[in-house]
């Protein structure tokens, strides 16, 4: 245990640091002017250290003090230690605390009733054996996991590269054709319908809702008739336009696809079914989510507070929407579609790059767990 505690002087400000869970590491936080905090000491961080938050060091909220952190502060919950250098290196040490066996350890250490009241002492986190192999094979693994981590974020950086590159030809391909479009109020071509059900207590509806940010759909849990005490539902199809009417002027507007089709929205939800021998659904929605169509959709939802500006179905169907040939938007919605597939594939490895690396610090302890040292 290595504790810099240092005086709260009401007239010095004071650059704070927080803990993320999960192995994150630790993010920046604004000054606190010492006239505005009640502690009366500030544990000061030092490079190299290892520091823990004691309520939610149990979650992975524990990590090695990088060099851009040095002399900022947390409160007194989070206790720091300086490692043995003549046994374990800090980077080595940064990687353990990434791992879930440590913080499934310190969870079973913590005490207190209830996940978010358990907390870790620093006498229980010194008690933790861990596998340590020799120094240089400590550096060794850091180098390994570094270049295995470095190859990643280059493919990360070229799949963002590739996703900008693709936005670009998309907006180029719209701007194109939005040129020669004719402009039509969407209640022509892209009616409101909502086809409202009568809930059943027994009776199952698996609900969806829609992302802001041009996010997507997203898919609610399931509930009985008898656990909405409150809501009307209304059925959605596929190929419906989906808005949230208290979060359109965000872009929680999106187009429902077949795995959507039956699902249920509150009555947060409107539906647009567009007519098909016109216009294209994806090709609307894209126009609703460019700067031009959110200012539209900001100017149908009235209102200043966040949940009050509630999208007008009258205002929303006199919204006026470029309607180029059908054959322009099939075209167009080739690209939507590779866009799709690339976001598909991308989180595909995103996922697998995210259960990488633990695979990879756990086959490491796993290969060294004959030397354990509290």
């Amino acid at each position: 245990l290595d504790i810099d505690a240092v005086p709260v002087n009401s007239d010095e400000s004071y650059p704070f640091a927080g803990v993320y869970g999960f192995g994150r590491g630790l993010f920046k936080r604004d000054s606190l002017k010492g006239s505005d905090t009640t502690y009366s000491h500030l544990h000061r961080l030092h490079e190299g250290q290892l520091v823990m938050s004691q309520p939610e060091g149990w979650e992975g909220a524990i990590t090695v003090v990088p060099k851009e952190f040095e002399g900022r502060f947390l409160s007194k919950v989070f206790p720091t230690f300086s490692a043995h250098k003549d046994y374990i290196c800090p980077e080595f040490l940064n990687l353990v605390t990434k791992c879930k066996w440590l913080w499934d350890t310190l969870f079973e250490k913590s005490n207190g009733i209830g996940a978010r009241r358990n907390s870790i002492y620093p006498a229980q986190l010194l008690e933790v054996e861990i596998a340590l192999p020799p120094l240089a094979e400590q550096q060794r693994i850091v180098a390994y996991l570094d270049a295995i981590e470095a190859r990643l974020a280059r493919v990360q950086k070229l799949r963002e590269e590739q996703e900008q590159q693709l936005l670009a030809a998309l907006r180029s391909a719209f701007h194109r054709i939005e040129s020669e479009s004719e402009w039509i109020e969407l209640g022509e071509i892209a009616p409101l319908q909502r086809r409202q059900i009568e809930i059943e207590p027994d009776g199952k509806y698996p609900g969806l809702g829609a992302r802001s940010f041009g996010k997507g759909i997203f898919h609610k849990p399931t509930l009985t008739g008898s656990e909405l005490t409150w809501q009307k539902l209304f059925r959605v199809h596929a190929n419906d336009i989906v808005f949230s009417n208290i979060k359109a002027w965000e872009g929680a507007i999106a187009v429902a696809g077949e795995a959507d089709d039956g699902r249920f929205g509150s009555h947060r939800y409107l539906t647009c079914v567009a007519d098909s021998k016109r216009v294209l659904p994806e090709f609307v929605c894209f126009y609703l989510l460019t700067r031009d169509g959110l200012e539209k959709i900001g100017r149908a939802s009235p209102g200043s507070a966040d949940r009050n500006r509630t999208l007008s179905v009258k205002k929303l169907e006199q919204i006026r929407v470029p309607v180029p040939s059908l054959e322009c938007q099939h075209e167009f919605k080739k690209l939507l579609d590779l866009r799709a597939a690339f976001h598909r594939e991308a989180e595909s490895t995103n996922e697998h790059i995210s259960a990488l690396l633990p695979s990879l610090l756990d086959r490491v302890f796993n290969d060294h767990n004959e030397d354990h040292v509290p």
